[in-house]
């Protein structure tokens, strides 16, 4: 096999990625290539990488370049992950400007108008990445990390239908340590499935592996003392205002989140909300979720939304330490591995095109949804319809991925503005162009295609 990492440079995903490949059961022997455009970036992983083949003895052939159609020649498998910019530069902006413009958004970091500047910045170099492997290696296989996650995937299905292209979000992780806690039994006790778009899907069905019993109305009953003793964004926060914000940082770094009972970034105000008013529990403990909802920035955890930020600019500048650890993080390995080994097992979120998976969707949306995963690839299970309550608030956001797409693709500055128009989180129409071309001013390098 061939491995391509796009995005290599990112000690994180760089790193990461490679020590899941040096510990999967089917890729020993495979050839992995790491590209990045930074190139002193992209020399300190493959040094790492090259020295943690040799002291392991590890049976692998790697090299890396930054030149992309040299790196896709030949590959079978793609695994990307990009940001454009300053990430934190442009995301103050995607969050305040609108803000000057009375627009009121939560994070805006993949929903909101924020969600939309992020997804015009972005879909560009990822149609740029697609459009290289349609024409060097077709029948490859591209798993996409970057956000926003459902903008690019529709993105990219509309413009090469033909693409294998497959996005993987860990957000659903979060249920494997709240639902232990919650209903006081083992992850390997129960199984569940959730479904919706990223960072806007709810668990829909949780049941006891051994008697089959239906779990959902114990999780309902045991949520409100759950939620009342379980810590949430500014309950944690305070232990790194009290402790000094770097210090913290660098131990949560060390401890990670599944240290049992310390880390758990909730907002717990939105999850309570969509539990009581719509029976569902949302997949993503954090805010994402109010990102796409006009009424979410009334129930929000505001103090803890800007004490996390503030935190997570921190523990993004500590964690740079180039080191491979031989262990699995992430799931796009064990895809690669169940898809050759033709495994057969349930993915719990992958993010493809909808195409009948869920019935009260359009089509054409990418939906994060359960799959099979086997010889025949990533395969989304037949979801059904989802609850109408929540399919409405999925559906009032499918009008902007659909404008945000066709904006991308076609490099439409008016389509971009009905984009923002369409957007629940848009409750001011009068500055709206406005502020578009603020934003192609001011972002001119990343947005000055939108004409």
């Amino acid at each position: 096999m061939k491995i391509v990492l796009v995005g290599a440079g990112s000690a994180q995903f760089g790193c990461g990625t490679l020590g899941d490949i040096f510990m999967s059961r089917t890729l020993k022997g495979s050839e992995v290539v790491l590209h990045d455009i930074n190139e002193e970036a992209l020399d300190s992983t493959l040094k790492v990488a090259l020295a943690a083949v040799k002291e392991h003895s590890l049976d692998y052939r790697l090299s890396g370049t930054v030149n992309r159609r040299e790196a896709f020649r030949g590959a079978d498998f793609i695994i990307s992950s990009i940001e454009v910019g300053n990430r934190f530069l442009l995301w103050d902006e995607d969050w305040k400007v609108p803000l000057q413009y009375g627009i009121h958004q939560v994070y805006g970091e993949n929903g909101g108008p924020g969600g939309i500047f992020h997804s015009l910045r972005i879909i560009p170099h990822v149609l740029d990445i697609v459009r290289d492997a349609m024409e060097l290696c077709p029948k490859a296989y591209i798993f996409n990390y970057s956000n926003p996650m459902t903008a690019i995937c529709t993105a990219v299905k509309r413009a090469f239908p033909g693409a294998r292209f497959i996005g993987l979000c860990h957000e659903i992780g979060w249920l494997y340590r709240w639902l232990p806690r919650l209903l006081s039994k083992k992850a390997e006790d129960f199984h569940f499935r959730a479904a919706g778009l990223n960072h806007f899907s709810c668990m829909l069905e949780i049941h006891d592996k051994k008697t089959g019993k239906d779990l959902y109305p114990e999780v309902k009953a045991k949520a409100e003392a759950f939620f009342s003793r379980e810590p949430g964004y500014s309950d944690l926060l305070d232990s790194f205002r009290e402790t000094g914000t770097m210090e913290e940082a660098e131990k949560y770094e060390k401890s990670g989140p599944s240290k049992a009972g310390n880390y758990y970034w909730a907002d717990k105000r939105i999850a309570k909300f969509m539990l009581e008013n719509y029976g569902l529990l949302p997949i993503t403990t954090d805010s994402h979720f109010g990102e796409y909802i006009a009424w979410a920035a009334d129930i929000a955890d505001h103090r803890g939304i800007l004490d996390f930020y503030d935190i997570y600019k921190v523990m993004m500048a500590v964690a740079h330490d180039r080191h491979i650890k031989l262990e699995t993080k992430e799931r796009v390995v064990p895809i690669i591995d169940g898809i050759l080994g033709n495994e057969g097992f349930e993915e719990a979120a992958v993010n493809i095109q909808n195409n009948g998976i869920i019935k009260n969707l359009p089509d054409w949306i990418c939906v994060e949804v359960p799959a099979i995963v086997d010889a025949k690839g990533v395969n989304g299970l037949d979801m059904g319809e989802l609850p109408r309550g929540y399919a409405a608030l999925l559906r009032s956001y499918c009008g902007v991925y659909d404008m945000t797409a066709e904006a991308a693709i076609h490099k439409r500055k008016d389509y971009a503005i009905q984009a923002l128009l369409a957007n629940p989180v848009v409750n001011k129409a009068s500055h709206v162009k406005e502020l578009m071309q603020r934003m192609i001013d001011q972002q001119n390098k990343w947005l000055g295609y939108l004409k």
